[in-house]
């Protein structure tokens, strides 16, 4: 993959480790569709890289620099053992995630639940920063079931910033922890930018990354003047073609190449994968969104869904979904002549 170098102006755009989304194939995509923004894996526990197969959890394309990686956990020993095996696979930045409100995390005992705990967080933030070169960053939310304030998203930050942190990802809704399913947490509590706002406004010396509820360009240039970087989920997987988009206008004399030539780029990358025993909807599954909004999407979709998981499942699946989109997109238009 033959990408642009990197520039300070597309570090600010990264896109949100999303459970069960962002493995190494989604990176892959993603980085053919945005040579400049910063990935971030989806939340891998300390636990699993100290006990698990480190490799098969930590391993990436070197294209997805620069890169990531998320990690759980509360005890700063392990944190600082699992940090220690990140930096040996050149990652560009280690996240503490403080921010999930899954059921599995919060009976572990990390994630958004330690928001009311920062002094555990300073722990593992130290350890980890004393142990490695690697950036040690906080993603965290704007506060959690009843502690649903500016003091005490403050009173957090203040504490992560006295122990070293300088950069903070901000999810700008609180978390439920109690009676609200992880899907929910992501879009039913509102939204409170002027909290991130402020916070950066009062302390002009951190960098803080807005991420929740950005879906257009408009917004991002509008969060750009204020704050130091926006990170996009949802809108960034459902219509990844959006970070095409984005591309362009940071880099507007950037060509933006059309959707069939960015499946054609994965073509090899889908083959090598292949080859290595990977399943076929393992990558496809990130990319049915991709032409979201365009004559023909359903028939892509449609097709990809129904082939990509059979047994030999090859490339030829993908091309054969292109091909029934220009059948779909003329049956339309046969339908709007009668």
């Amino acid at each position: 993959m033959n990408l642009m170098p990197v520039t300070t102006d597309h570090r600010k755009i990264s896109i949100a480790p999303m459970m069960d989304w962002t493995d190494r194939h989604c990176r892959y995509f993603m980085r053919s569709l945005s040579p400049g923004c910063m990935l971030y894996t989806e939340m891998i526990t300390a636990a699993a890289i100290v006990r698990g197969d480190a490799v098969k959890l930590l391993r990436y394309d070197e294209s997805e620099h620069p890169i990531a990686l998320q990690l759980g956990g509360n005890d700063p020993a392990m944190m600082t053992r699992a940090a220690r095996r990140a930096e040996e696979f050149a990652y560009d930045e280690i996240n503490i995630n403080i921010g999930c409100p899954s059921d599995r995390v919060i009976s572990g005992q990390f994630g958004a639940c330690l928001m009311r705990t920062p002094a555990i967080v300073a722990a593992c933030f130290r350890s980890m920063r004393d142990a490695v070169d690697v950036p040690v960053t906080i993603k965290n939310r704007i506060g959690i079931d009843d502690h649903d304030s500016y003091e005490f998203l403050e009173n957090f930050v203040e504490t992560l910033s006295a122990a070293g942190c300088s950069k903070f990802v901000v999810h700008a809704r609180i978390a439920i922890l109690g009676g609200m399913s992880p899907k929910d947490n992501r879009s039913v509590p509102p939204l409170d930018y002027e909290r991130v706002f402020r916070l950066k406004r009062e302390h002009p010396e951190l960098e803080i990354v807005l991420n929740g509820g950005v879906q257009d360009i408009e917004q991002i240039d509008e969060l750009l003047q204020q704050l130091d970087g926006v990170m996009i989920g949802r809108q960034a997987y459902q219509h990844p073609y959006f970070l095409v988009e984005i591309e362009h206008y940071l880099r507007p004399e950037w060509q933006m190449p059309d959707r069939h030539a960015i499946v054609a780029q994965m073509i090899p990358y889908i083959e090598e994968q292949l080859a290595q025993g990977e399943r076929l909807h393992r990558i496809t599954r990130h990319m049915l969104g991709l032409f979201a909004g365009q004559p023909g999407a359903r028939a892509w979709r449609r097709y990809l869904s129904e082939n990509d998981h059979q047994d030999g499942a090859g490339v030829e699946v993908v091309l054969a979904a292109l091909e029934a989109m220009p059948v779909a997109v003329q049956a339309a238009i046969a339908r709007t002549a009668r």
